[in-house]
């Protein structure tokens, strides 16, 4: 339980990477604030999380005898974050952990798509972060007890991609984008204690990859076939929540501005 007593506001918390962390923070003790959308963005051109994917996330930490305050709130829209990270902090008490999870991944063919995947990916994903960032770290810094932020990047956030559609050269520039503003905020926010780290993932078995638009990128990109060092196709939710706990706990006291790739090597292959 080495979280025990820790509240963490997780975003896009409904279902994949985001439910994965809350559930595996719960296990070791934390509360959780989780916020998502639950609604489709156009140009995503996949279903997102919907309010029954919410409340398996509730039901899932509830479970395991933590306290969870779940709403329902977009990344993009300020005023509606701040009110939902409030609203948790008053039912579960002040935040010690941010995961700044929440994010889209457009890659629609060439030609195909709504025509706002470039702004809109960078709203999401990008802004965002932003958003969730500033609305839970005042607090944290007026509190005075340290804290961990983790972003989730991504392996294209390290590395350029092959394919120049708006939504793949919005992801990746987004993607790019979170590193500069993790490496800001860790200088920014170490007096305070607080400790601020991106983790960036390969191809996760999620519904923003496992979706017939990425299947359909991933096939036409000969960089993604067998992308990996070691011999696996797909990394499982688990795995990146083993990484993000890590930097939640005081087992990373000292880690900061760190850029970790939970990967199977595929930067190092790149």
């Amino acid at each position: 339980m080495i979280l025990a007593g820790k509240v963490a506001f997780i975003t896009g918390a409904a279902r994949g990477q985001g439910r994965s962390h809350a559930v595996r923070l719960a296990q070791e003790g934390a509360d959780i604030i989780a916020v998502d959308i639950c609604a489709d963005i156009d140009s995503a051109g996949y279903p997102l999380a919907t309010p029954d994917d919410l409340k398996e996330t509730v039901r899932q930490v509830e479970a395991l005898g933590g306290g969870i305050h779940a709403a329902v709130a977009d990344v993009r829209d300020p005023v509606a974050l701040q009110a939902a990270l409030d609203a948790g902090v008053a039912a579960l008490g002040p935040v010690d952990i941010v995961v700044a999870n929440a994010g889209i991944a457009p890659f629609s063919a060439a030609g195909v798509g709504s025509g706002n995947e470039w702004r809109d990916v960078l709203d999401v994903n990008l802004t965002g972060t932003y958003n969730t960032v500033r609305a839970a770290a005042p607090a944290m810094v007026e509190r005075g007890a340290g804290g961990s932020i983790v972003i989730t990047s991504s392996t294209a956030g390290l590395t350029g991609m092959s394919v120049d559609t708006p939504g793949v050269l919005g992801y990746t520039a987004s993607k790019h984008g979170l590193v500069g503003l993790m490496r800001t905020w860790a200088n920014a926010l170490a007096p305070h204690r607080i400790r601020v780290n991106t983790v960036h993932p390969s191809g996760v078995g999620t519904p923003m990859v496992m979706n017939d638009m990425m299947l359909g990128f991933l096939r036409s990109d000969p960089n993604m076939v067998n992308p990996h060092a070691l011999p696996v196709a797909m990394l499982e939710c688990s795995d990146i929540s083993e990484a993000v706990l890590w930097l939640a706990s005081d087992h990373a006291r000292y880690v900061t501005g760190v850029t970790l790739p939970v990967d199977a090597g595929f930067v190092n292959k790149r």
